[in-house]
């Protein structure tokens, strides 16, 4: 998770990690045994995110950790500079010079 607070997350991407944590999920609690007849039965997905468990879920924690980050460039001191701008100046036409 380093550099978080930069990811810009798509639904798509979003989807994929849900996907994965449900699956790291389901390998970390194993299968469930019905307590009547005694089969194993695989945890469905509001099993795994039960409100009660400790685990967080992962979309939440990137979207926290980007609004921390967020509050924290906003409420910068004026002394740091500027995160947010632009250059001075033009760049030059054209390929960049070999060195």
């Amino acid at each position: 998770m380093y550099g978080l607070e930069t990811w810009s997350l798509t639904v798509r991407e979003e989807r994929s990690l849900r996907i994965f944590e449900n699956r790291v999920l389901r390998r970390i609690f194993g299968l469930k045994r019905d307590e009547i007849t005694g089969e194993c039965i695989k945890l469905h997905n509001d099993e795994l995110n039960d409100p009660y468990s400790s685990s967080p879920i992962i979309i939440l924690v990137i979207k926290s950790r980007r609004m921390r980050c967020a509050w924290r460039v906003a409420h910068m001191d004026d002394r740091r500079g500027d995160l947010v701008g632009k250059r001075e100046g033009k760049r030059p036409l054209g390929r960049p010079r070999r060195r």
